[in-house]
């Protein structure tokens, strides 16, 4: 008869459990398993699992069952509230004035009044393009706490909208 698990011949293979599985193995094979034991009521005398099993089979399903909150963690990058004033602080402290700044990062000089001014929120390629030129940081990571604002929303009442006279 024939090893299941190197192949080799083997004149009285025996059966053992390896990682679950019944398999007739040789003599020497027999280390990486444990000995068959036929035990009523198991489907194939399958040997029953360890308490140290249960347990992390028991720990991994309760993982799985946990809901998870996609928001709790949650991070966003946003502009900081007076980007304008910070640009133009930056720029003049370069000494540069608008047209000469515009110039450097080939845009327009309109453009730049119109972001001085907050009139206009730059999008992420000249943000970029403005922190490089003037070394400086247009955006801070903001944490959302999606949990919070759903508890203050149900608190809202229409009194809160109305503007008392």
């Amino acid at each position: 008869m024939l090893c299941e698990l190197c192949g080799k011949e083997a004149g009285a293979a025996r059966p053992i459990f390896i990682e679950g599985t019944k398999l007739h193995v040789c003599q020497n094979c027999m280390r990486f398993g444990e000995e068959y034991k036929a035990q009523p009521g198991r489907p194939g005398g399958a040997p029953a699992p360890s308490a140290l099993v249960i347990e992390e089979r028991l720990q991994r399903r309760e993982k799985r069952m946990q809901t998870k909150d996609v928001y709790a963690t949650a991070h966003s990058t946003e502009i900081v509230d007076d980007y304008g004033k910070v640009i133009k602080d930056a720029r003049t402290a370069a000494g540069m004035d608008m047209e000469q700044f515009a110039a450097s990062i080939s845009e327009k000089k309109g453009l730049i009044a119109k972001i001085e001014s907050n009139n206009l929120v730059p999008d992420e390629k000249l943000m970029r393009k403005i922190e490089k030129a003037l070394n400086i940081k247009l955006t801070e990571t903001v944490q959302t706490s999606a949990g919070s604002n759903r508890q203050q929303a149900a608190k809202m009442t229409l009194e809160n909208f109305i503007k008392k006279v």
